[in-house]
């Protein structure tokens, strides 16, 4: 049974969810929604569907959160590629003060792809009319663009806060969650586009069954991987286990398959949709065939899309998995692997599992971001269906789960110290 701080944890993340659903409904001044919705409705298998899916379908509405949260994961990426490669940067980000003016730094660099992306969008809809000739846009142009990028940026900033406050005041990985209410919102409309496909005769039942068999499979790929770790043994000796005999001590290691979770695949796909977003607005036909290669449709984006993903979880895996400080730490403790000798052997043991591991998991999560699109690209489904999506649900509703169990434990043991137990 959950406590009253765990319930108010998940009331508090669902009420700041509520809130991110609201403000997709809120426009942009100035806009014709119609003929915006109208041009989505014609480009849902391109780059501007999976924006359109990812914002839950904010940006049909062109609401002021219609560029989501992608500025603040593309700052996020810069200043991780950036801290990589200067170690000053990265020695910032380790300390916790320096941790604030690193946050800080991501924060402006956000505004500043924020307004370079409103501005793209505002500029592309003065181009769009509908197919009665309507504009998208119904006030003078430069007071749109001024209006856009103001009301874009209010937008941005506001789920990067109610990101925050799910981190700091909820039940966590508020980032993760908005990109989880997104998608998860899209689905009534997706299923209930799917049932008028087969009313009208446009898809067979058996196609459909198909399709649910695919997602099932991917959901139980996702599970069984995202569970499996390799535990490494640890041993301590008898002097600590004497001293801890009444406290828990943990007798191995756990290093998951997949170090990275879902990072790399949120990672790939905001690099792959900014240029063809931008690009899809342009009217010169070099530029547009460009954007036809980076449609989501295209075996092309695919091919990035796999090759960024295997990327990505090598470098994030490197950055979250610090083989020499689990190594200090467990030398510290008085901990050993047995048959490796404690401090930079064990840190470089542990380094090749993770490695081997890493191997498996990049394959796994290119394999699950490409494979579902191509086998039903295959069976001649006329709407797009990749598995980042489901990646994303899976792996942030398990996360949540694991944080909300965490949560429960602690709380019991908190409980149990404060009897004497």
């Amino acid at each position: 049974m959950m406590n009253k701080d765990l319930i108010n944890k998940i009331l508090i993340t669902l009420g700041f969810i509520l809130l991110y659903r609201l403000l997709a409904y809120v426009p942009v001044p100035g806009v014709n929604i119609d003929v915006v919705k109208e041009f989505f409705d014609a480009n849902s298998n391109n780059a501007l569907g999976l924006v359109n899916m990812f914002s839950g379908n904010a940006v049909e509405r062109l609401s002021i959160i219609s560029l989501g949260i992608m500025p603040y994961i593309t700052a996020s990426i810069i200043m991780e590629l950036l801290a990589a490669t200067f170690p000053a940067l990265g020695k910032m980000k380790k300390e916790r003060d320096g941790m604030q003016k690193y946050m800080q730094i991501i924060r402006y660099t956000t505004i500043v792809i924020t307004l370079i992306q409103s501005v793209g969008v505002s500029m592309g809809l003065n181009s769009l009319t509908g197919a009665t000739g309507q504009s998208a846009i119904s006030i003078d142009m430069n007071t749109f663009i001024a209006v856009s990028a103001i009301s874009m940026l209010t937008g941005t900033m506001l789920l990067m806060w109610i990101g925050e406050q799910i981190t700091q005041k909820g039940i966590g990985n508020g980032i993760s969650l908005i990109i989880f209410a997104g998608i998860v919102s899209a689905i009534p409309s997706a299923i209930g586009g799917t049932i008028d496909l087969v009313n009208n005769g446009q898809m067979n039942f058996l196609t459909v069954i198909a399709i649910v068999v695919i997602i099932l499979a991917t959901v139980g790929a996702i599970i069984f991987v995202e569970l499996g770790e390799r535990r490494v043994p640890v041993s301590y000796s008898r002097k600590v286990m004497m001293a801890s005999q009444n406290k828990r001590i943990m007798n191995y290691i756990p290093i998951k398959v997949n170090l990275a979770g879902v990072i790399p695949a949120i990672f790939a796909s905001a690099i792959l949709m900014f240029p063809a977003t931008i690009l899809q607005g342009s009217q010169n036909k070099i530029l547009l065939t460009i954007a036809d290669y980076l449609s989501p449709a295209s075996y092309t984006f695919n091919l990035f899309m796999f090759l960024f993903v295997v990327f990505f979880a090598f470098f994030y895996a490197s950055i979250t998995f610090n083989a020499k400080d689990i190594a200090d730490n467990l030398k510290k403790q008085g901990g050993f692997i047995p048959g490796v000798r404690p401090g930079t052997s064990t840190a470089e043991f542990l380094n090749d599992v993770a490695g081997k591991l890493t191997v498996w998991g990049a394959v796994y999560l290119g394999l699950i971001s490409t494979l579902p699109w191509l086998i039903v690209k295959a069976m001649g489904v006329p709407f797009y269906f990749g598995g980042v999506a489901v990646l994303i649900v899976v792996q942030v509703a398990i996360d949540t789960m694991r944080k909300i169990e965490a949560q429960q434990y602690s709380n019991k043991y908190e409980t149990l110290s404060a009897v004497g137990l």
